[in-house]
C-alpha cells in the first residue's frame, strides 16, 4: 500500500483519481480547505494551503510516498508547498496546463505554427524565471496570468527535494465540469442562441476526465521528472463538440463571428494541440478523442437537460 496525499481532489476528475487509488488499495489523504468532505474511505485533512503554518500545523508528522497537486495556480502556492512538503515525500506531481504554451501571455514563448503541436521543451521550469513580488495573493491577477502562475509555480517546484513532474494538461471534458464550459454549449443550443465562434476556429488538444484521472496516477506511479504533456489522440474543434451535442439531442447548434472577447470557451483562434510524444515513449498509451467524445457529451446532455 501507497501513502498518497491529494491536494484539492474532492470534485472533477479529481474525484475519479482518488476512486482509482482506493480501488488500488492505496491510502488516500485529500487536503483542502474543507468546502467539501472527501470521497469516500480517504482521510480528510482541513487546512489553508496558502498558510504554511496552518498546513505544517494540519499535517502533523504525516509522510507521504506521493503527492499529487490539484490546484497550483502560483508560485506562492508552489512556495508553500516545496517547504512543508520537502522532506516529507520522495514525489510531486503537479496538475498542469496547456496554457502554460500559450505564446500571448509571454513574450519568451515564440508558438508553433498551425499543425505543429507543441512540446515540452517550449517551457522548460527549470530555467522559468519566478517573481513572487508580483501580486499572485489578488485573485483577480492570478486568473489574469493563469498561464503565467502555472510556469512559475512549476519552476518552484522543479528545484524542489523531491522528484517532480508537472502533467500539463489538454482540455479536460466531462459531465462534472465545474467550469461550466462545456454546460455552456449544451444551455445555449438547446435554448437556441448562437454559439459565438472566431472567423476562422482552430483545433486543439483534448483529453476526458477519466483519462487525465488516469494520466496523474500513472505519473504518481513512475520514476521519470519533468514536465510531460496529456491528451487525447486527434484533435477537436468548436464544430466538433456542438455536432457531438446535437448528435445526442440536444437541439441544432447555430453559430455567430464575435470579437476575441465574446467567443464561447472551446473556438480557439489559434492552433491549440500537444504533441505527446514524451508520455508516449515513456508508456502512457492515450485513447482517441472521437472514441470518448459521444458517448461523454451523450450523458453530459441528459444531465444538464435533467437539472
Amino acid at each position: 500500500m501507497n501513502e498518497v496525499c491529494i491536494i484539492g481532489g474532492n470534485r472533477y476528475f479529481g474525484r475519479h483519481l482518488v476512486e482509482r487509488l482506493l480501488d488500488e488499495g492505496n491510502a488516500v489523504t485529500v487536503l483542502n480547505r474543507g468546502s467539501q468532505p472527501a470521497p469516500p474511505g480517504a482521510t480528510h485533512v482541513v487546512a489553508d494551503r496558502d498558510d504554511e503554518h496552518a498546513l505544517r500545523t494540519a499535517l502533523g508528522g504525516r509522510r507521504f510516498d506521493v503527492v499529487i497537486d490539484q490546484v497550483c495556480y502560483t508560485p506562492r502556492q508552489a512556495a508553500v508547498a516545496r517547504s512543508v512538503f520537502g522532506g516529507r515525500t520522495a514525489r510531486y506531481v503537479m496538475t498542469s496546463t496547456v496554457e502554460v504554451y500559450d505564446p500571448q501571455s509571454s513574450t519568451r514563448i515564440a508558438g508553433n505554427p498551425p499543425g505543429v503541436p507543441v512540446g515540452e521543451d517550449a517551457v522548460d521550469p527549470a530555467s522559468w524565471p519566478v517573481d513572487l513580488a508580483r501580486p499572485w495573493s489578488d485573485p483577480a491577477f492570478a486568473e489574469a496570468h493563469y498561464g503565467e502562475g502555472k510556469r512559475q509555480a512549476e519552476a518552484v517546484l522543479s528545484g524542489g527535494p523531491f522528484a517532480f513532474v508537472s502533467v500539463r494538461s489538454a482540455h479536460v471534458l466531462g459531465g462534472d465540469d465545474f467550469t461550466g464550459r462545456l454546460a455552456h454549449y449544451i444551455d445555449r443550443i438547446a435554448s437556441g442562441e448562437p454559439i459565438g465562434v472566431h472567423r476562422t476556429n482552430h483545433r486543439a488538444s483534448f483529453i476526458s476526465d477519466q483519462e487525465i484521472a488516469a494520466v496523474l496516477r500513472w505519473a504518481a506511479a513512475g520514476a521519470f521528472t519533468g514536465p510531460v504533456n496529456a491528451a487525447s489522440a486527434g484533435e477537436l474543434d468548436v464544430a466538433d463538440i456542438c455536432t457531438a451535442i446535437e448528435d445526442a439531442g440536444g437541439g441544432l447548434a447555430g453559430f455567430a463571428v464575435v470579437g476575441a472577447e465574446e467567443a464561447s470557451p472551446y473556438a480557439f483562434d489559434r492552433y491549440y494541440a500537444m504533441d505527446t510524444g514524451r508520455a508516449t515513449a515513456l508508456g502512457f498509451r492515450f485513447g482517441d478523442a472521437r472514441s470518448w467524445l459521444g458517448e461523454l457529451v451523450a450523458r453530459a446532455v441528459k444531465k444538464e437537460l435533467a437539472a
